[in-house]
């Protein structure tokens, strides 16, 4: 009965620490539920996930949690590319940190607008060609554990605060029913 407007506000209220531990509390059935409750609430853009103050290839963090049986907490990091809008890019490059990640790889990624649903798609199909220096070596997600983990999938991220987007996982075009939290770090 909570309304999204409520929810945007608790959140933007809290200190980033706080908010990231309510976010990463979420239950798999309590993620599923923000998700389509958020559904059309508000637009996320890209310059949400990194912010026009930030620098080409400086790092973003957003802490997770997703609903998979194992291995729950993680890390998207993003970034603008080089010579990109501060405040309209129209790209982010950007890979997955987790427990996992020396045996799965990176997850590299590519983010884009969806402009028709005000939400953002994160590409693992797409590659980025240039990563910041402390980023790990970006590898293909379509071979080895990779290809299981990562191979083929597009994630769909909506807005549901300021710094907190929630998203679910589709492997060639087939919803997981499998979804993710993410609480962007000040």
């Amino acid at each position: 009965a909570v309304r999204p407007a409520s929810i945007a506000k608790l959140l933007d209220e809290l200190p980033s620490p706080l908010r990231t531990a309510v976010v990463r509390g979420l239950s798999r059935r309590g993620q599923r539920a923000l998700y389509e409750k958020v559904r059309g609430f508000g637009a996320v853009e890209l310059r949400d996930l990194v912010p026009p103050d930030r620098g080409d290839l400086e790092t973003v963090r957003h802490l997770g949690r997703n609903t998979l049986p194992a291995f729950t907490l993680f890390e998207k990091h993003f970034c603008r590319l080089p010579g990109a809008s501060r405040t309209a890019p129209q790209a982010l490059a950007g890979f997955n940190f987790q427990a996992m990640s020396g045996l799965t790889g990176p997850g590299y990624f590519i983010a884009v607008p969806d402009l028709d649903r005000a939400e953002v798609l994160v590409d693992y199909r797409r590659l980025p060609t240039v990563r910041p220096a402390s980023w790990p070596p970006i590898r293909s997600n379509e071979t080895g554990l990779a290809r299981f983990v990562y191979g083929f999938m597009v994630d769909r991220l909506r807005r549901v605060s300021r710094d907190v987007t929630i998203g679910s996982a589709a492997r060639k075009g087939r919803d997981l029913g499998s979804y993710f939290v993410l609480s962007r770090e000040a």
